[in-house]
């Protein structure tokens, strides 16, 4: 039977897993976060300074999510509801750490995205690291607004900043990568 059960959680349909969540099963939120883990690490690795913190604050996020399930209302909710559990778990922890609003003025000039496979892949790790030298808050905005496409509402929404700053944090730090990542003339 427990075999059985094994083959059908692989099998289930997000919809379902979350539905047996909501009833307190445990193998079907494992499997959740198996399926969505990727997805959780990589929004808040682009958040955060460091992957260690990343990975922490994705299982935080998890943990909170398991707590909460049965608070969601819809099952087709789940990955809006669960990014606003992973960036209030962001926010919550910058605000222990009291940087939120740390700026970084200066930046250096890093490879351009648009070439060969290998300068592709590289560009992937200049784009994370020009996101680390972005203050927390433009960070948070522009993962958002840009990697996660939600409007400036949306990020309002879900962070509790003022319409302005989020606008300006999106601005400032969409223009300081634009800068970051233009290759040297």
């Amino acid at each position: 039977m427990a075999s059985r059960g094994l083959i059908n959680l692989a099998q289930a349909t997000e919809a379902a897993l979350i539905v047996a969540a909501q009833a307190r099963d445990q193998a079907a939120f494992s499997e959740l976060v198996k399926r969505r883990q990727g997805w959780a690490r990589a929004l808040l690795r682009k958040m955060c300074r460091s992957h260690a913190e990343a990975d922490d604050l994705a299982q935080e996020a998890f943990i909170k999510a398991w707590d909460r399930v049965r608070d969601l209302e819809t099952p087709a909710a789940f990955p809006g509801w669960f990014r606003r559990i992973a960036v209030t778990t962001f926010l919550m922890a910058k605000r222990k750490q009291k940087a939120i609003f740390e700026e970084i003025d200066d930046a250096s000039p890093i490879a351009s995205e648009d070439s060969t496979p290998e300068a592709a892949a590289g560009a992937k790790i200049d784009l994370e690291k020009a996101l680390a030298r972005l203050s927390d808050a433009e960070r948070l905005c522009v993962t958002l607004n840009h990697g996660e496409g939600l409007s400036h509402s949306e990020i309002v929404d879900i962070t509790g900043l003022p319409l302005g700053t989020v606008k300006s944090h999106v601005l400032r730090g969409t223009d300081k990568l634009r800068r970051m990542l233009e290759p040297a003339t």
